[in-house]
């Protein structure tokens, strides 16, 4: 069986039969005020915890504010082995290298490239994109995007990087359709109180439960409860 690769997040693992497969592209979907940001988090922090080069690209929140949200919640944001670039539209020019490249936000293509090339100097085994949805708008077509997508999964896998991307689209959509794994972080009112769940819906691979289990947002990140179902909804 492929290397098991750790969420980071209380209890999600075991909803993963283990965690994630290493060398893949995950999908992480919902809503505004979920917490996908803080799962992303979770994540890379689970490989700088191991030792691990981790590269987090955030596309519409600012790195600083991140650096500050996060570090007030205990997470290491400074150790060096967390490469926070911002690529967020406020930004007039983020680059990995000094050159040749230009902004992130020129799409999935570029980042692609400039991942393949500073993987000679920094040899990243996560990456978090925070939200993929800002690659998207730049691509001619959806079908030049797919063939984009495509493209940055098998550089992933050749370079044997686990990618996590974060998406607030509804319904099914072309990454949902292509990427390795699908994790959908759910938000349900019930009797006047808010309820949180979160689901695998798909997981090449592996095995996974299925069930929709409930989460909570603490001060100190997120906990998956996998022991209950959410079935009060």
């Amino acid at each position: 069986m492929d290397e098991r690769i750790s969420t980071g997040v209380p209890g999600l693992d075991a909803v993963l039969n283990g965690g994630l497969v290493g060398g893949r592209v995950y999908l992480l979907k919902g809503g505004p005020g979920v917490g996908k940001t803080t799962l992303g988090m979770h994540f890379a922090m689970a490989g700088v915890a191991k030792g691990e080069s981790v590269l987090y690209v955030t596309l519409e929140e600012l790195a600083a504010n991140i650096r500050a949200d996060f570090g007030r919640m205990g997470f290491p944001v400074n150790d060096p082995r967390f490469n926070l670039i911002d690529a967020t539209p406020t930004v007039e020019k983020y680059v990995l290298m000094k050159d040749p490249f230009e902004t992130f936000a020129e799409g999935l293509e570029a980042l692609r490239n400039a991942v393949v090339e500073r993987y000679r100097e920094v040899r990243y085994s996560r990456i978090v994109i925070d939200p993929i949805t800002m690659l998207k708008l730049p691509a001619a077509s959806e079908l030049d995007y797919r063939r984009e997508f495509l493209a940055f999964m098998k550089s992933m896998a050749r370079l044997r990087i686990t990618v996590l991307m974060t998406s607030e689209l509804e319904g099914a959509d072309v990454e949902e359709y292509l990427a390795d794994g699908v994790v959908e972080m759910l938000t349900f009112e019930s009797h006047g109180r808010l309820m949180r769940g979160i689901r695998v819906k798909k997981l090449r691979g592996s095995s996974f439960d299925p069930a929709i289990h409930p989460y909570e947002i603490t001060d100190r990140g997120i906990v998956v409860y996998h022991d209950r179902l959410l079935t009060d909804h």
